[in-house]
C-alpha cells in the first residue's frame, strides 16, 4: 500500500501532464489501490477535493469515456482560497503557533483552538472562510490534534545510566544464585466507591454501568494504597492493599507480609534478599524510617537485605511498573472499585499469558505519619554502603 508521501510525490510529477479527466482517473486509481479510506488518504496527500476523487471512482467503475465536455485551459476554474487571500496562511499560523501562543495580547491565548474559534477570529480579521476550510488548511499545513506526551524527565543525573547498569548487574548475580529478587513500589492511590474507572468493558448495548458524576471521596470508604512486591525470578506478584497512610512503615510491613506468606515458602533456605525500589516516596533512599524498618525486618528474619534505588525521575524503569501494575490496571479497567473486597479480588484475579499470578491481602493496620528517626538511631543500623553511590546502593544485615 502506498504512503501519503509516495502518492504526493507521484502526483507532483504527473500533474503538469494531466487534464481534468485524466487527473480524476489517476487519483481515483490511487484511492482504489489504497483500499478502505483511500479517498481520504489521496485527499490528504494531494489536496484535491474528495468530491473530485469520488467522481473519478465512479467513472472508473462505469467505464470512463473521453470527456465530451469542455476541458478548461491551465489556470482555469475556481481559485484556491489561499490564492485569493494571500495573508490567510500567515494569519492562521500566527494564531496557533506555539511561540506566539503565550503572547498576552493574543485573543486566543486562553481559548480552545477549535476550528470554529479559529474561523471566527480569522473572519474578524477580514478573511472569509468556514470552519471546514480552516480544518482543510490546517491539514495541508501539517497540523493535527495531538495529546501531551510524557518525555521530559527533569534533571538528568550524570550517573543515571551507570546506576541502571549497576542494578542490572546486581540483579543478574542474585538471580543466578537463586536469591529472592523483588521490585517494590506503591501503585497509584485509588478512591473506593462507585466512581468512574478509566477504560471499557463488555456490557449490553446502551446499558453502561452508572457511576457518580463527582469524584468526591466517600469518608467511610476513603482511599487505598496498593503496595506491590514483584518477584523477578518467579514472575509472581504480591499486593498489600493498605487503608491508612502510605509511609515507610507500611512499605516494609508489606514486604514483611510478603515474606511471611509467600517468600519464605519459595525461598526456605536463602538468607539474602535483593530489593529494587524508586528513589522517592515511602521507600525513598533519603527516608530514614525506611532504613530503620528494614533493619527491624532483617533482625526478625535473619535476612541480609541489599537495596538498590533507581535514580531520581526514573521510576518508570522499575520492573514492577510494567510487569505487575500495568496488568492490574488493565484487568480492572472500566470496573468501579466499589469496595475493598472488589479491589482485592480484581488484583488477585490478574494473570498474563506468560504465567504471571498475583496474590493480594487487605491491610487495615494504622501507619501514623510524622515518625522521626534521629541521626543516633540511624548510626546504630548495621548498614554497609556500596562503593558505587552508597546512598543508592547499600546492604542491611541482622544485628544479632
Amino acid at each position: 500500500m502506498s504512503t501519503s508521501s509516495e502518492i504526493k510525490r507521484r502526483f507532483e510529477l504527473l500533474e503538469p501532464y494531466l487534464n481534468e479527466q485524466t487527473k480524476r482517473l489517476y487519483l481515483a486509481a490511487e484511492a482504489k489501490s489504497c483500499g478502505w479510506g483511500g479517498i481520504s488518504t489521496v485527499y490528504r496527500a494531494t489536496g484535491v477535493s474528495r468530491n473530485t476523487i469520488t467522481i473519478g471512482c465512479k467513472e472508473l467503475e462505469n467505464g470512463a469515456q473521453k470527456s465530451k465536455n469542455r476541458i478548461r485551459k491551465p489556470g482555469g476554474g475556481r481559485k484556491k482560497i489561499v490564492d485569493k487571500d494571500p495573508t490567510l496562511l500567515s494569519d492562521l499560523e500566527r494564531l496557533i503557533d506555539p511561540v506566539t501562543r503565550g503572547d498576552p495580547m493574543s485573543p486566543l491565548r486562553w481559548t480552545c483552538k477549535s476550528t470554529r474559534n479559529l474561523a471566527d477570529e480569522l473572519n474578524k480579521q477580514g478573511h472569509n472562510l468556514s470552519h471546514t476550510r480552516v480544518a482543510e488548511q490546517l491539514r495541508q499545513m501539517g497540523y493535527s490534534l495531538q495529546g501531551n506526551k510524557k518525555t521530559i524527565e527533569g534533571t538528568k543525573h550524570p550517573d543515571r545510566n551507570a546506576q541502571f547498569e549497576y542494578i542490572n548487574q546486581k540483579t543478574s548475580i542474585f538471580l543466578q544464585n537463586g536469591y529472592p529478587t523483588i521490585s517494590v513500589d506503591t501503585k497509584k492511590k485509588e478512591k473506593i466507591g462507585d466512581f468512574k474507572n478509566g477504560g471499557k468493558e463488555l456490557r449490553p448495548k446502551g446499558d453502561p454501568e452508572k457511576v457518580r458524576v463527582h469524584d468526591f471521596i466517600i469518608p467511610k470508604l476513603g482511599k487505598v494504597n496498593p503496595y506491590g512486591i514483584y518477584d523477578q525470578g518467579k514472575n509472581i506478584g504480591w499486593v498489600n492493599v493498605g487503608t491508612d497512610h502510605d509511609t515507610a512503615a507500611f512499605a516494609v510491613a508489606s514486604i514483611r507480609r510478603w515474606w511471611d506468606s509467600m517468600g519464605q515458602c519459595l525461598y526456605p533456605n536463602e538468607k539474602k534478599l535483593f530489593i529494587t525500589a524508586d528513589g522517592g516516596g515511602s521507600n525513598g533512599y533519603r527516608v530514614k524510617l525506611w532504613k530503620m524498618e528494614l533493619q527491624n525486618l532483617a533482625d526478625e528474619t535473619g535476612l541480609e537485605i541489599s537495596v538498590s534505588h533507581f535514580p531520581p525521575g526514573t521510576s518508570k524503569w522499575n520492573k514492577i511498573e510494567h510487569r505487575l501494575f500495568s496488568h492490574i490496571t488493565q484487568n480492572w479497567r472500566g470496573k468501579p472499585l466499589i469496595s475493598h473486597e472488589t479491589v482485592v479480588n480484581l488484583i488477585a484475579a490478574t494473570t498474563t499469558r506468560k504465567g504471571l499470578r498475583v496474590e493480594c491481602e487487605l491491610d487495615t493496620n494504622i501507619y501514623p505519619k510524622g515518625i522521626k528517626i534521629s541521626d543516633k538511631q540511624l548510626s546504630e543500623l548495621n548498614l554497609q554502603r556500596d562503593e558505587f553511590h552508597g546512598e543508592w546502593n547499600y546492604t542491611i544485615r541482622p544485628r544479632t
